[in-house]
């Protein structure tokens, strides 16, 4: 065991490796961009103004595609991604390749959408510098199918043979993954659907995860049941001899988690204060490194205190940092100090980067500006870092 006087000092604030790969006109861009996402006001107008010009055919997608998507998203295609998984190969961070267009609501689509998750796999199975695939399950299938079976009331026989093709897409695509050694995130979705999607999450993982971490659910920590579940599901993988993923999030839909239970009249779901998040997902952190030999973890996290709490973790349980059981992942575009960093000191680092046609990836894209406003300090401390980085390379 090493002594807490021994704990690495990983500095969070170099700015000088964090904005390594940007250019001085990146820098200016990502400035200004996030100046703009900061304020709640603009927000809230330019999120309907856009999509009323994107929708009657106004030649906006030139100035989207050179802001917010050039920043949060990797490009329009799986090879438009190339350059993007490369540059951050080469720094050390690997990437989460994720099929972001949201949405739709057909059978074709779904279909559409798998084949896609598909060509993601087989793509990343020979690139090195792809560390995860990553599905969406309302990609896959309705929400309102999901929201159904979630209650538990009788399906008619459409809807079973609607949730089972949602199962079949899942299977097919978990089952490539096993067959090409490729991790697998599930992603997490609105705490009235994510019951049905943890059932499927279960069987992939019992089915998948004999041999090694493949198929990862997602626990999002602001859902004051979240650490009780995941406590519960590493007791059944242990009972069931398989490994568990664990994909730790603190959440992503707070405001309507809490809007939705206030007019329906059942309690929230989410946590009483931000205090018993951190607590809960430090705590998940500590429980999951505590068995990381039958637990795959994933700590999906912009908070600063957390990623230097599973490092100091790490180093008191003796782990390395090269440990293929345990990953650190940000979203692209965001808390490069954090990645980058991380990467720099050795450790399993990934960034999640968004893909798909400009239009079809925007209500990713504008869930995601609107989470940032709603995420207290966020925004604002990804542009202090930024001015420290302008400040430091005005001053060489």
């Amino acid at each position: 065991m090493i002594s807490a006087n021994n704990l690495i000092e990983l500095d969070f604030n170099d700015t000088e490796i964090a904005f390594r790969n940007k250019s001085d006109k990146d820098l200016e861009k990502a400035y200004w961009l996030f100046k703009l996402i900061s304020s709640n006001t603009l927000i809230k107008i330019g999120t309907p103004l856009t999509n009323f010009a994107l929708k009657i055919g106004l030649p906006i997608q030139g100035i989207i595609r050179n802001t917010i998507y050039g920043q949060f998203c990797g490009g329009e295609s799986i090879e438009g991604c190339g350059r993007a998984i490369t540059e951050l190969g080469r720094a050390g961070v690997k990437t989460i390749l994720d099929y972001s267009v949201e949405g739709e609501e057909s059978e074709e689509s779904f279909d559409q959408t798998c084949a896609e998750i598909l060509r993601t796999v087989a793509y990343a199975q020979k690139n090195e510098w792809i560390a995860f695939c990553v599905f969406k399950p309302t990609g896959l299938g309705r929400f309102d199918l999901f929201a159904k079976a979630d209650t538990r009331q009788p399906l008619t026989a459409a809807e079973k043979a609607e949730l089972d093709r949602v199962y079949r897409r899942i299977d097919r695509i978990c089952g490539a993954c096993h067959d090409s050694g490729i991790k697998v995130l599930i992603d997490g979705e609105h705490s009235w659907i994510q019951d049905t999607i943890d059932d499927f999450a279960r069987e992939m993982m019992e089915k998948y995860n004999k041999e090694q971490v493949i198929v990862y659910n997602t626990y999002q920590l602001y859902r004051h049941d979240k650490l009780a579940s995941l406590q519960a599901d590493f007791a059944y993988a242990q009972t069931q001899n398989f490994y568990l993923g664990a994909k730790i999030v603190r959440g992503a839909y707070m405001e309507i988690e809490r809007e939705r239970a206030a007019e329906l009249g059942y309690p929230s779901p989410i946590q009483p204060n931000k205090e018993a998040s951190d607590r809960d997902y430090n705590e998940a952190i500590r429980f999951c490194l505590d068995h990381i030999n039958r637990i795959g973890l994933m700590v999906g996290t912009h908070n600063e205190e957390s990623s230097k709490l599973l490092v100091d973790e790490m180093t008191l349980r003796g782990l390395s940092p090269k440990n293929d059981h345990i990953y650190s992942a940000q979203l692209l575009g965001m808390s490069d100090n954090l990645s980058f960093n991380l990467a720099e000191a050795g450790y399993n680092v990934a960034k999640y980067m968004p893909y798909g046609p400009v239009k079809a990836v925007m209500p990713y894209l504008f869930r995601r500006a609107q989470e940032n406003t709603s995420v207290g300090g966020q925004t604002t401390r990804e542009l202090s870092l930024i001015i420290q980085e302008k400040e430091r390379r005005r001053k060489r």
